[in-house]
């Protein structure tokens, strides 16, 4: 196997931990120090400590609830005086208003859930643990196998401050029904932009309020997707400084003019515009669009509330294929916090969600308690614990995972969302309004203005 020598090496590592845990050898707890004192030691199993954690699963969502209190359980008996105590938040788990009112207040757990993109807001509120020290072989032993550019996106001038949860990176998601009506090969989506143009005309053809190509242009959504655009070609948002706008370029007017080209020009997007997360979905769900810009989790979506079949999703990469725009969701640990919380916020959170085949990696749980199994990600895995992980979800898939192979095989290189990340999408949102609602859109006037206001944000960081 592929990386075998680097696998066993973590094995080693895994045993030796193990070991630890269960005062191997008769030495008991004095053969090494697992006291508070060292923070790059795991927790010593006799501490008693209680930790609360956000994004329990609400009670409605059952399947969820049973593995998080299953988990609990297989947890506590490695470390039966922790007490995990949930905390459920009603709609979504991490809403932005509520999150920086939470910061503010210093009222987080003491294990948080946040996306990448909050890193910079977190810090600003001196609301995270810089846990560096506590992240280790010996904690997470998996460490090693863990993608670095996952990692480095929860890194603050070297130092970490979370460990990923999940990850993403953005592809063309495709209707495949459509696909075939407009004889499209959906096994073989478009890979360049002039591609996804005239395949977008063919689809729109069919009529019956169908269009060819969904957008984004409203609630920071759209200047989201005009990063994903820019990205794909090459271009940056932000420059490598993180002081001044770069999207005012022939890159970033490419971008643009497309996309009013095939509105305009060749009507395939639909009359329908503003549209915001939930919207395309929606639509492609419904046999009303043709393809648009997703992460792999948005199949799921379609399924679990919109009444959607797998069957009839596809996945290519992103067209253009230079880069992709990349992101995930994070848990921090709560600044301040004692070291043995800590050291148990960093076991529940090496357990539930960085092991293959256990936590939120264990596949046949998964599979049998009829959640799906098959989407192309979470997937921060290399080495052999990518090999094992594809292995066993391949093995347990609900859904037709072929239908992705096209964006499995061929993955782009991802790349972290701009700093100020929302107030710069706030602001392009604009620009993409403002090409998909007016046919006589002065371009180089949208691009010129955004780039006066995201230049004014960034100097106020």
């Amino acid at each position: 196997m592929k990386n075998a020598p680097l696998r066993r090496g973590f094995h080693a590592v895994a045993v030796l931990v193990a070991c630890s845990l269960t005062a191997c050898g008769g030495g008991g707890w004095g053969g090494r120090d697992t006291g508070s004192s060292d923070p790059s030691t795991v927790l010593d199993p006799r501490t008693k400590v209680t930790i609360t954690i956000d994004c329990m699963p609400p009670a409605t969502r059952k399947a969820e609830v049973k593995e998080w209190n299953e988990d609990v359980a297989e947890f506590n008996k490695t470390y039966p005086n922790v007490t995990v105590e949930g905390r459920s938040t009603p709609g979504q788990c991490l809403e932005p208003a509520r999150f920086t009112a939470m910061l503010k207040a210093k009222s987080q757990p003491d294990v948080f859930f946040t996306y990448f993109t909050d890193l910079p807001q977190v810090l600003a509120e001196n609301g995270a643990e810089d846990i560096s020290a506590y992240v280790t072989p010996w904690t997470v032993p998996l460490l090693q196998d863990i993608n670095p550019d996952v990692l480095d996106s929860l890194r603050h001038r070297g130092r970490l401050y979370g460990l990923p949860t999940s990850n993403y990176t953005m592809g063309l998601l495709i209707n495949r029904k459509l696909f075939e009506d407009a004889g499209l090969d959906p096994d073989d989506p478009p890979r360049t932009w002039e591609e996804v143009r005239a395949a977008a005309k063919r689809i729109a053809a069919l009529g019956d309020d169908v269009a060819g190509f969904g957008e984004y242009s409203a609630g920071n959504t759209g200047g989201w997707h005009f990063t994903a655009q820019l990205y794909s070609l090459g271009g940056d948002v932000v420059d490598s400084t993180g002081s001044e706008a770069a999207f005012n370029t022939d890159l970033g007017r490419r971008v643009a003019e497309n996309l009013h080209a095939m509105r305009w020009e060749d009507d395939s997007m639909g009359s329908t515009q503003l549209l915001k997360w939930g919207d395309p979905q929606k639509r492609l769900a419904g046999d009303k669009l043709g393809m648009f810009l997703a992460a792999p989790d948005d199949i799921t979506y379609m399924v679990q509330q919109l009444g959607a079949r797998y069957e009839n999703f596809g996945m290519g990469p992103i067209p253009g294929g230079e880069h992709t725009l990349a992101g995930g969701n994070t848990y921090m640990v709560k600044q301040g916090i004692s070291p043995d919380k800590i050291k148990a916020a960093i076991a529940w959170l090496n357990f539930k969600n960085l092991t293959v085949g256990k936590g939120q990696f264990d596949w046949s749980r998964t599979r049998a308690d009829g959640l799906p199994v098959g989407i192309p990600q979470p997937n921060f895995w290399l080495n052999g614990s990518k090999t094992e992980d594809d292995a066993t979800r391949l093995a347990n898939a609900t859904m037709p995972v072929a239908n992705f192979r096209t964006f499995m095989d061929n993955p782009v290189p991802g790349k972290a969302e701009p700093p100020m990340a929302q107030e710069v999408y706030r602001i392009l949102d604009d620009v993409m309004s403002g090409i998909l609602t007016d046919e006589d859109a002065d371009i180089d006037k949208l691009l010129s203005t955004a780039e006066t206001r995201v230049n004014e944000v960034l100097a106020d960081r």
